[in-house]
């Protein structure tokens, strides 16, 4: 009974560590962009952060070539490339809070493109939670005021629908063949930081000035928010579903804005207030469904004994 609980919760308590992973690395990547040009970093933090990969992968066993090469090559152009160049172009000129609240429109990118490609349907609960999370979004979004920063805001949001795509092709991946989930994140990383050397080759930039800040900001995206996260990510795509999977990150652009709010004196107004509370009652939602789902299951397994 213990075992199955703790079996069933582990993927839910992955995804609050990630959100709170995820959530501060946006304060961390503006950080960076003040010493560096956005591709210059994104270059250099996913480059380094495969590398950590293949080395834990070395020393357990040895490193192959991975069986779906091409598929993997999508997913690191949509889950590196596409998401995370496009969201530290975006933060090059709007601010941390902002682009990461449009960035986590994802979610709902996620559950249309779920539902008929991986035939997953919202259900029950669901229903009202994605309701809430989605007015909550646009109080953070404003898209009434899209006058200001309009490139900036519409950079984020092609960085959520990027990333929206790479977790329809993770769940495929994942359904056609059993994958080691350290192997796939660190091939999909390296394949996704070669279009971003093309970038710097093509459009150099000025130099990197590397300053204490810029080193712990680079070293924070390389490892936690990098390398562990993505792993973290994946896993919790093989044991929940893409659209939950997908809601139960929206805890992390609230804690981006309110970790900007402090840090970088980005003080949200009122709307942005009002939008963080309406997504912490979605998740609050999608916790008592998961809930009751795990208690139903337990129950199942009880009887079944």
């Amino acid at each position: 009974m213990k075992i199955l609980r703790a079996a069933n919760w582990r993927p839910v308590l992955a995804l609050i560590v990630l959100s709170a992973i995820w959530g501060y690395n946006w304060i961390m990547m503006k950080v960076a962009v003040k010493y560096a040009a956005p591709f210059d970093f994104a270059a250099i933090r996913t480059v380094l952060g495969a590398l950590s990969l293949f080395i834990v992968i070395a020393l357990y066993k040895r490193i192959r070539w991975p069986d779906c090469a091409g598929q993997t090559a999508l997913l690191g152009v949509l889950q590196t490339t596409g998401f995370f160049g496009f969201s530290m172009w975006a933060l090059e000129a709007g601010g941390a809070g902002k682009t990461a609240a449009l960035v986590y429109t994802m979610p709902f990118w996620v559950l249309v493109f779920a539902w008929p490609l991986l035939k997953e349907r919202v259900r029950g609960i669901q229903w009202p939670a994605i309701v809430l999370a989605f007015v909550g979004l646009m109080f953070v979004l404003e898209p009434w005021r899209l006058q200001s920063n309009l490139s900036s805001k519409l950079l984020a949001v092609m960085a959520g629908i990027s990333w929206a795509l790479s977790v329809i092709v993770a769940k495929t991946l994942r359904r056609k063949s059993s994958l080691d989930l350290l192997s796939l994140t660190a091939w999909q990383m390296l394949f996704g930081a070669l279009p971003f050397f093309a970038i710097v080759a093509l459009a150099p930039s000025q130099p990197i000035h590397w300053q204490s800040e810029f080193i712990v900001a680079l070293f924070y995206n390389v490892i936690p928010a990098n390398a562990v996260a993505w792993v973290l990510w994946l896993y919790i795509l093989g044991r929940l579903p893409a659209g939950l999977a997908s809601l139960g990150l929206l805890g992390a652009p609230v804690i981006g804005v309110l970790s900007a709010w402090i840090q970088l004196d980005e003080q949200p107004g009122v709307a942005e207030l009002w939008g963080m509370a309406c997504i912490a009652l979605g998740l609050l939602l999608l916790s008592v469904q998961g809930w009751i789902r795990l208690k139903f299951n337990n129950g199942l397994a009880v009887n079944a004994e």
